[in-house]
């Protein structure tokens, strides 16, 4: 079995995955289609906000715990997987490989993570 990502580690995925997330309709040139422009923008907000609440060591606030925090990258990853085909960008396929590696990577996140807390 591999190793568990450290909450380390975590966060420095974390605060990567947020730009990356933000400027990937310029990045990967899916910036014409609105509704997927604007959701990876909320999903890197989301994705910020939850991390800047953790109880961890990249955290500022630390107000949320860690597993809560693991709990949110799962749901964002389910959400961004299946967002082409709720808000109609399925057939756009820069906007939906993109969204399949934001899900994915939530979900990888989410799920690889050691939960336990400091």
């Amino acid at each position: 079995m591999e190793k568990p990502i450290s909450r380390p580690q975590h966060g420095f995925t974390d605060y990567s995955y947020i730009p990356l997330t933000a400027f990937a309709p310029e990045l990967v040139g899916f910036a014409d289609e609105e509704n997927a422009a604007k959701l990876s923008r909320i999903l890197s907000g989301a994705i910020l906000t939850s991390s800047l609440f953790t109880r961890a060591e990249w955290g500022l606030f630390r107000t949320m715990s860690f597993k809560r925090h693991l709990i949110l990258d799962v749901a964002n990853g389910v959400f961004a997987l299946s967002a082409p085909w709720l808000f109609g960008f399925a057939k756009n396929k820069k906007a939906l490989a993109a969204f399949t590696v934001f899900g994915l990577i939530g979900i990888l996140a989410g799920t690889l993570s050691k939960p336990e807390e400091m």
